[in-house]
């Protein structure tokens, strides 16, 4: 059995394990990884050796670093990498060539609506109902998506809102205010199973999941890298903000929002941006935090997103898809009775 793993900006690590009663007795692993001395190889793969078929990527982490001497140098990758190659080995992960994704080019809804799909596709991706998603949002309203713990008042200045016609909905995901206007940010959604991040901590996870995004923004020109814990970000400055949910049910939200072309004196009078919050951006203006999309590009919006779609479509097996009129009155009445009432928007007060 063989499994693989691509370290996120390192290299690729494969092995190849054999089992008998639920033991490993066979583990060969290779890659295009440096590692020093050769000798290091042999302990690596002993280290597997003995270990149940059932051991967690940290368990099998654990065992291969205890296997190493001092001094031997691991570059490109790590023990936690060989331990998620395993598990994928075994069949208890999976990657991201195990999966067809259903990819949903843009369609324009109510932003609130959008918010609420994102609960309803990722329970059916854990139901199985749909397979691993890929959708892209566009919307016809204004509206500030707020982090499932952020304090409303502290986040929000309603006059400010009021005098803008801009709604609030609270998503279930964590993280920072997301100021959306029609056609100022290129927001999409991930849905996937959770063996595609089995054996990732939350920030591996946000890494590996926005790994095709940066092959996307070169596609565009854009030179971005990955900032932890949740921020992608280019020489030019923060370009984009992730955030994510884990279904216990057996499946992952991973959402990104990239600033397009945001009115940034209207976001400042929409939302409570403080001097904490600035602190560790090195910037007193809030316009400099994040640098559009546009800018950089010099492309119209809807061609950056079709560029990502093609570059998701060029680098998986995908399949176009759009939402089902059961998916849609699902989310209508999830957003009746959830997310547009006062009790889940101010559930933080």
């Amino acid at each position: 059995m063989r499994g693989e793993y691509k370290v996120p900006g390192g290299k690729l690590v494969a092995v190849n394990v054999e089992v008998k009663d639920s033991r490993i007795v066979h583990a060969a692993v290779s890659g295009d990884f440096f590692l020093e001395p050769d000798e290091a190889l042999a302990d690596i793969n002993g280290a597997i050796v003995g270990l149940s078929a059932s051991a967690s990527a940290d368990q099998i982490s654990h065992a291969i670093t205890g296997a190493l001497s001092e001094g031997v140098s691991l570059i490109g990758f790590t023990p936690a990498a060989v331990g998620i190659a395993v598990r994928r080995a075994l069949g208890h992960a999976t990657g991201w060539s195990d999966h067809t994704f259903d990819v949903i080019a843009p369609v324009t809804l109510n932003p609130a609506m959008h918010v609420t799909l994102d609960e309803v596709i990722t329970k059916e991706v854990a139901a199985g109902v749909r397979p691993p998603t890929l959708r892209f949002w566009d919307w016809n309203a204004p509206l500030v998506v707020i982090g499932s713990f952020q304090s409303f008042r502290n986040e929000i200045d309603p006059e400010g809102a009021a005098r803008h016609g801009i709604g609030v909905v609270r998503r279930i995901s964590g993280g920072g205010a997301m100021f959306m206007e029609p056609g100022n940010c290129i927001t999409y959604s991930l849905h996937v199973p959770t063996s595609l991040v089995e054996g990732l901590s939350f920030e591996q996870s946000y890494a590996f999941l926005d790994d095709w995004v940066m092959t996307a923004l070169a596609d565009v020109g854009i030179s971005a890298r990955y900032v932890p814990l949740n921020d992608i970000a280019s020489d030019k400055g923060k370009i984009a903000g992730a955030a994510q949910k884990r279904f216990a049910a057996g499946s992952v939200l991973h959402h990104v929002t990239m600033a397009y072309d945001i009115d940034a004196d209207k976001m400042l009078d929409v939302l409570r941006i403080g001097r904490e919050k600035m602190s560790d951006k090195g910037t007193k203006s809030a316009n400099k935090r994040v640098d559009p999309m546009r800018s950089q590009t010099g492309l119209p919006r809807d061609e950056i997103i079709a560029r990502f779609l093609a570059s998701f479509e060029a680098g998986h097996q995908t399949r176009r898809s759009d939402y089902t009129p059961a998916e849609y009155a699902a989310a209508q009445q999830l957003m009746d009775e959830k997310f547009l009432t006062d009790d889940w928007t101010h559930r933080v007060p």
